[in-house]
C-alpha cells in the first residue's frame, strides 16, 4: 500500500469515527424554586448557550438540556457519569453549575463530550451572574443587575434595570436598554445598543461600536472599526470616543454645550450645524477644536484611519 493510500485510508476510519462519536443523545433536567423579590441567579456551563427570561411569579425554573456524542443510550450514560451537573437554592440564591471531569491528553473531535444548555425563567426583579465557555448568552428585560461573560458566543441583553457588566471573547454584545452603569466588551466583534441611561464603557477589539442613545457619559474604543454614537440632550459629562482604524460619528442636539476636541490621523474633521468658537484647526482639517454653544464638558473624538464627523439631530 502507498503512503497515499495509506494517508486516505487513515482519514476515512477518522471519519466514520467522528461520525459515529457525534451522534447526538439528548437528555433533560428540570427543577423549579420557590424565591423571594430580589433572587439572586448563578449559571455556569463549559460549551454551551444560557438563556434566561423574566416571568410574573415567584418562582425560577431551571431547565439544562444535555447534548451527549454518544453512539448509544448505554455510551451516553457512561459519559454522564463524569458530568457535574448541580441545580440548587441557598436562601434566596440559585446557583446552576454544569461541568465535565477534566482528563489530560489528546481528544478526537469536540470536547469535552457532552455540553449543557440552561434555560431559565426568573422573576423581573432577579439579578444574574452567567457565565459559559463557548455558547452565547440571552437575557430578557430584567430589573436586577446583569453579569454575562462567554468565551466564543454573542451576548444579547434586553432592558436592564441595574448595573450591566458583558463580555465575550470572540462575538457581539448587544444591548436594548441599559439603566444603570453599563460596561460591554468583546475582542472580536461588535458591540451595540439601542438605549443607555447610566455611565457606560464599550470596547472592542475588532468591530464597530454603535449606540441610539446616550444619556449619560461614554467611553467607546475601538482597534478596527467605525465609531458611532448620538447623545440625547446636555451631555452629562466628559466623553471619548475614538477608532485606530474607521470613522468616528457623534450625533448632538443643536443646543448641546460642550467643549469639543476632534483629531484625526487619516482624514478631516466634519460639523455641519454647529456654533463652535474654534480654539485650533478648522472644519474640513485634520483638527478641530472649541467651545460649543458656549462650552461645557468634553466630547473628545479621535480616529488613526478615518473621517470624524459631528452632526445635529
Amino acid at each position: 500500500m502507498s503512503s497515499l493510500q495509506r494517508l486516505l485510508s487513515i482519514a476515512g476510519a477518522l471519519a466514520v469515527f467522528t461520525a459515529t462519536a457525534s451522534a447526538k443523545i439528548e437528555r433533560v433536567v428540570e427543577k423549579s424554586f420557590q424565591v423571594q423579590p430580589g433572587v439572586q441567579l448563578k449559571v455556569s456551563t463549559s460549551g454551551g448557550d444560557v438563556r434566561v427570561s423574566p416571568s410574573s411569579d415567584s418562582v425560577v425554573k431551571v431547565i439544562a438540556k444535555e447534548h451527549i456524542r454518544a453512539g448509544s443510550d448505554a455510551e451516553a450514560e457512561e459519559i454522564l457519569k463524569k458530568l457535574d451537573l448541580k441545580i440548587e437554592q441557598s436562601g434566596n440564591s440559585v446557583e446552576a453549575s454544569a461541568s465535565y471531569e477534566n482528563q489530560m491528553g489528546f481528544h478526537f473531535g469536540s470536547w469535552p463530550p457532552v455540553q449543557v444548555d440552561f434555560i431559565v425563567t426568573v422573576p423581573a426583579s432577579a439579578s444574574v451572574d452567567l457565565k459559559t465557555s463557548g455558547g452565547d448568552v440571552v437575557v430578557g428585560d430584567l430589573e436586577g443587575r446583569v453579569r454575562a461573560h462567554t468565551s466564543g458566543g454573542d451576548v444579547k441583553l434586553g432592558s436592564i434595570g441595574g448595573d450591566v457588566d458583558a463580555s465575550t471573547s470572540g462575538g457581539n454584545v448587544v444591548l436594548s436598554e441599559g439603566r444603570g452603569s453599563v460596561n460591554l466588551s468583546t475582542s472580536g466583534g461588535n458591540v451595540s445598543a439601542d438605549r443607555i441611561i447610566g455611565a457606560a464603557s464599550l470596547k472592542t477589539s475588532g468591530g464597530d461600536i454603535k449606540v441610539d442613545s446616550v444619556e449619560n457619559t461614554l467611553t467607546a474604543e475601538t482597534s478596527g472599526g467605525d465609531v458611532r454614537a448620538g447623545f440625547s440632550g446636555a451631555l452629562k459629562g466628559d466623553c471619548r470616543l475614538s477608532t485606530s482604524g474607521g470613522e468616528v460619528k457623534a450625533i448632538v442636539g443643536k443646543e448641546a454645550a460642550f467643549h469639543l476636541d476632534a483629531a484625526t490621523s487619516g482624514g478631516e474633521v466634519e460639523a455641519a450645524g454647529i456654533t463652535i468658537t474654534i480654539d485650533r484647526g478648522g472644519m474640513g482639517k485634520s483638527t478641530l477644536a472649541g467651545e460649543v454653544n458656549g462650552g461645557g464638558p468634553l466630547l473628545k473624538l479621535r480616529s488613526s484611519g478615518g473621517d470624524i464627523k459631528v452632526v445635529v439631530r
